[in-house]
């Protein structure tokens, strides 16, 4: 008998006389309770005495009426993050209704006992983030509801055994990430495992291939990780076979040969990938070499190329040959109109490459009758690149009279036009003021104004604003013009009419008043990932946003979702003043009191608070996912004076994870407001896990913002 199952008896021995009136779960509940050394954080069992009828009332137990009997049983232990020191107990196997064990975060050690799988009610287990040794127990996998199992970040060490794992087909996440597990994958048991979700073996010392089978799981989603272990061979074409949605990474391994090309490959990106030096083919940049092929068995070489003269040109090749004469001579024909309406542009000051020149000129008409007419522009509406704002002479223009330069060719105004305009103000933040502006055909635009600074840096300014004005989808604010003078940059846009979605989801004066539908959300949520899975993947700079929250989500009256401030924060660097300083255009505008700015940003990923850490596309899906945990609960993570404390969560997204792991109903974790719809309850369960997988901490472990939107595009439909 172990040292620690005999001092464990002889407590309960000693207990028997002054403990008659416990039940029998809760005398195993003291063997825990005795296993954890004095010397840690006692509060946790502060109120576990001896003299109570049950343990349901004890700090971290849960309990349930089971058919049958008189007293309540067991069915949660949660005791994680408490520096707890010790050893597991074998007695907490006793625990015939125990559904969840959760004591991660602490620093129990030892190994995990084979009898605490005699629970075999047990459901989840959650063991991660303490010192625990030792092999995987042989009795891993007997309860046969089974579902969580997390392990991770631990000294666990030994093979993974095919005959311990083949039997948890219940299974939905194995996670053994920052072990010390050897050997190889156990192959001819993945695909039992129908129910698994995730599957996390990073950060171990495993060897061998991968298992062909794991293209069998075809519940899989999110990351399947294999990444920081000592895996060789082929990387199988098996595992493009798994779900579209899913996201390999399989860095800092020894695989090699070509990365396959079918199935949910085409969706990785070379992160998945790095670090294996054996390893070719896109998307990595490594041409993979034709082991078979030699110079002297090219087929354009060697003698047999001239055993066949007379078979000339193959059709194919003579198609190509003429496609690509045609296009040669059409960009002749672009390049010759071009020259021809640049000249005229020089000539009239009206320009058909997507720019007016703006102001009160005798050739106005002309510029007007240009923009009209269907003149044949090589580059016309966004983006630009032979426009005005190109022109090395403009930087030296620009400190003088002002320019309002059009980036889309069919939104013409005039100056004065912008100067008499009714206005006010909509908001205020570090990224500048913000006006509504009422032109005179009675068409609403919004104004930002950047700043004064930034005179000598205009080609930057115009290059950055010309990538800005390339963006057009539906799900993002339209950049339509901007102005610039030495002493003022304004930035000109479509107005969004029904506000932001921190005013829908907070009401007006932060208190929790909204009552958007399931349906609203979802909407909301749809077209924002739309969004941003455009500027990621598809927008000519693969832009960033870098703060993502719900003021800056904007909403039409028909609850469309609109990204709003990409790139701004380039712009404010290039301007090099405090936009939300000053007045506007020489006090043209009236200035209004702004509205109250967010005091922190706790929509931020983890690694984007760190000073000096690089921009990347994953601080936005963290962000969205805190955005899409919002909208679930309700509850605001901002820390703000004006949010009601009765909404207000610091840690959204531990909050929310926590309640996962503890099994919580959803009800209460869910808004209230959604409640009334319960046909949305499975629509809203799977909207959760794209928030959780979102804002995993490991940026690298997070989906790609497609495989968000393409997730999010599924539920509903």
């Amino acid at each position: 008998m172990e040292p620690s199952m005999f001092s464990a008896l002889i407590f309960l021995l000693f207990l028997v006389d002054t403990t008659l009136s416990l039940t029998p779960d809760g005398l195993s509940l003291l063997s825990l309770k005795s296993a954890v050394d004095q010397s840690s954080d006692g509060s946790a069992f502060s109120d576990w005495l001896d003299t109570d009828p049950t343990p349901c009332r004890w700090t971290g137990i849960s309990c349930m009426n089971i058919t049958g009997f008189s007293d309540p049983r067991v069915v949660g232990i949660t005791l994680s993050g408490k520096n707890l020191r010790g050893y597991i107990p074998s007695e907490l196997g006793t625990l015939v209704y125990l559904r969840r064990l959760n004591l991660h975060s602490n620093n129990f050690r030892g190994s995990i006992p084979s009898q605490l799988f005699n629970a075999t009610s047990l459901h989840s287990l959650f063991l991660y983030g303490n010192n625990l040794s030792g092999p995987l127990p042989p009795s891993i996998c007997n309860p046969p509801r089974l579902q969580n199992i997390d392990l991770s970040n631990n000294s666990l060490s030994g093979p993974l055994q095919k005959d311990y794992l083949k039997n948890c087909r219940q299974l939905q996440r194995l996670i053994l990430a920052r072990n010390r597990f050897e050997g190889e994958i156990p192959a001819g048991i993945w695909s039992d495992m129908e129910n698994l979700i995730q599957l996390d073996l990073s950060s171990n010392e495993l060897t061998g291939s991968v298992p062909d089978d794991f293209g069998k799981l075809k519940s899989l989603s999110g990351t399947l990780n294999l990444s920081f272990n000592h895996l060789s061979g082929k990387i199988p074409k098996s595992l493009g076979e798994l779900p579209v949605t899913v996201s390999f990474d399989l860095r800092n391994n020894n695989f090699s040969g070509e990365i396959p090309q079918t199935g949910s490959f085409s969706n990785q990106g070379p992160t998945a990938f790095l670090n294996n030096p054996l390893l070719c083919g896109f998307p990595l940049q490594k041409a993979c070499k034709n082991p078979g092929q030699s110079s002297a068995d090219s087929p354009n070489s060697g003698p047999g190329s001239e055993k066949s003269p007379g078979k000339g040109l193959s059709p194919g090749l003579i198609v190509l040959i003429s496609v690509a004469d045609a296009a040669g001579v059409a960009f002749i024909g672009l390049v010759v109109v071009y020259i021809y309406w640049k000249k005229k542009d020089d000539e009239d000051g009206c320009s058909c490459t997507g720019k007016s020149n703006f102001g009160g000129n005798e050739k106005r008409h002309l510029c007007n009758l240009c923009q009209l007419c269907s003149c044949a522009c090589i580059n016309g509406g966004f983006g630009n690149e032979d426009s005005d704002s190109g022109d090395p002479e403009k930087g030296e223009r620009g400190k003088g009279e002002g320019d309002l330069v059009a980036i889309d060719k069919g939104f013409t105004f005039e100056l004065d036009e912008l100067l008499r305009a009714s206005a006010y103000v909509l908001g205020k933040s570090g990224l500048g003021i913000v006006y509504k502006v009422v032109l005179g055909n009675g068409i609403p635009v919004a104004v930002r104004r950047l700043g004064e600074g930034g005179d000598q840096r205009y080609k930057e300014f115009a290059a950055e604003i010309q990538a800005i004005g390339r963006v057009k989808h539906p799900n993002v604010v339209k950049l339509r013009a901007y102005y610039w003078a030495a002493d003022e940059k304004l930035l000109i846009s479509d107005f969004i009419s029904n506000g932001n979605l921190a005013s829908a989801l907070r009401g007006r004066n932060g208190q929790s008043s909204s009552s958007l539908s399931w349906t609203t959300r979802l909407k909301i949520a749809k077209g924002t990932a739309r969004g941003l899975a455009y500027l990621h993947e598809c927008s000519p700079r693969k832009f960033v946003h870098g703060d993502i929250k719900p003021s800056n989500i904007l909403l039409d009256n028909e609850s469309q979702a609109y990204i709003s401030d990409f790139g701004l924060n380039r712009l404010i660097e290039i301007t090099g003043n405090n936009p939300s300083s000053g007045g506007f255009m020489g006090g043209a505008l009236p200035y209004m009191k702004p509205v109250p700015t967010e005091r922190s940003n706790n929509y931020r990923a983890p690694e984007a608070r760190v000073t000096g850490s690089k921009l990347t596309q994953k601080w936005d899906v963290y962000s969205f996912g805190v955005v899409l945990l919002e909208l679930l609960t309700g509850k605001s993570p901002e820390l703000s004076p004006t949010t009601s404390t009765s909404v207000e969560v610091p840690d959204l997204v531990r909050w929310v994870r926590k309640g996962f792991e503890d099994e919580n109903p959803l009800s209460d974790m869910v808004d209230p407001v959604l409640l009334q719809e319960v046909h949305a309850k499975k629509e809203v369960l799977a909207a959760f896990h794209v928030a959780l997988a979102c804002t995993e901490p490991d940026p690298e472990v997070r989906p790609r913002m497609k495989s968000v939107s393409e997730n999010l595009e599924r539920i509903g439909t």
